[in-house]
């Protein structure tokens, strides 16, 4: 059996001290690129794998980051999950899942409970615990570095973000493209910056269009299918139904699919139905859903790139913006005579 390949052998290969190899193995600055080209081709050579145990006392890290998230759409968590496990692999770190309840006190003690037992080097913040104001203040107290996911306020912030509100103007566009008229909007979780900036776009988009905001068209949801079938049948219970709903995101759209088929109302002759995220549910509804194209394994890979350049060098993460798209499907069509 052969033996396990040691620094020692990395260092002796490259020509350079064990220090050296660390410093290049850990990403930190102040290492000649000839050098570190040296290091990393010995790695390679040699087949070296870093004990992850020797890099964080090497270092005094974890090499962990934390994804922290209070969020009932499973299919939104997976792409952003996917996303941060990337960016982790590709720097060699680990990725640990930290689930929060969203009760203020609650969220700060799980949360100091999941520091003292893991000790990560930073974590990622999903909407909404990205903006629970608790959870904000225990992370500058503790001066943990974090990055945010289309967080409310982007100003001096790590993360990554997108222009939700012009999304949600799109959609509606898009519908009174199509001839709507009575478009109605299924709003999400009210703690998320996404549910105040896709109203925004809604409504921006009937001003657009000179149609009259009608606040019965407009009914809350959580982000959940569940929430989404709730506010399908409220707005299809209406003696005056919308001809095309607006979702704000998928798990809700295809709730209110799920109800127009339950009352026999054709999707989209009948119905016309537009969600928001582009989760891989949306191509699996039938119809499959005309969505906005939220790319949220990008954001996750981002975020996680953005605050790993933060931790090694502190002050250089940034607040990255990324486009959207209207992803059109068989969902929505012409608003019935």
């Amino acid at each position: 059996m052969a033996s396990r390949v040691r620094i020692e052998d990395v260092a002796e290969a490259a020509g350079v001290s064990m220090k050296t190899v660390s410093r290049v193995l850990n990403r930190e600055p102040n290492v000649r690129e000839q050098t570190r080209e040296r290091v990393l081709e010995a790695v390679e050579k040699l087949r070296y794998i870093p004990h992850i145990s020797a890099r964080s006392l090497a270092g005094n890290r974890s090499f962990l980051i934390a994804l922290l998230y209070n969020n009932p759409s499973d299919n939104y968590l997976m792409g952003i999950m996917s996303g941060v496990l990337a960016a982790c692999e590709q720097q060699q770190y680990n990725m640990m899942l930290g689930p929060l309840e969203w009760d203020s006190r609650r969220m700060v003690t799980q949360f100091d409970e999941l520091i003292g037992r893991s000790r990560p080097d930073g974590v990622v913040l999903t909407p909404p615990v990205t903006d629970a104001p608790a959870l904000l203040a225990r992370l500058a107290e503790l001066e943990i570095p974090f990055a945010s996911i289309s967080p409310k306020i982007r100003k001096d912030v790590v993360g990554v973000g997108m222009d939700e509100k012009q999304a949600a103007f799109d959609m509606v566009s898009h519908l009174v493209s199509l001839g709507h008229r009575r478009i109605a909007h299924i709003s999400g979780h009210p703690a998320h910056g996404a549910t105040k900036w896709r109203i925004a776009g809604y409504q921006q988009g009937l001003k657009q269009a000179r149609l009259e905001y009608d606040p019965t068209l407009v009914v809350p949801g959580q982000f959940s299918f569940d929430s989404g079938v709730e506010a399908a049948r409220a707005l299809l219970g209406l003696k005056q139904r919308p001809t095309a709903v607006f979702a704000a995101n998928d798990d809700m759209a295809a709730g209110v699919v799920a109800v127009a088929l339950e009352r026999g109302l054709r999707v989209p002759e009948d119905l016309s139905v537009g969600g928001f995220d582009d989760i891989p549910l949306s191509s699996q509804t039938f119809p499959p859903l005309t969505t906005v194209h939220q790319p949220v394994r990008d954001m996750g890979r981002l975020a996680t790139l953005e605050l790993l350049a933060d931790i090694q060098r502190p002050g250089t993460g940034r607040m990255l913006h990324v486009p959207h798209t209207l992803q059109l499907r068989r969902s929505t069509g012409p608003a019935p005579a």
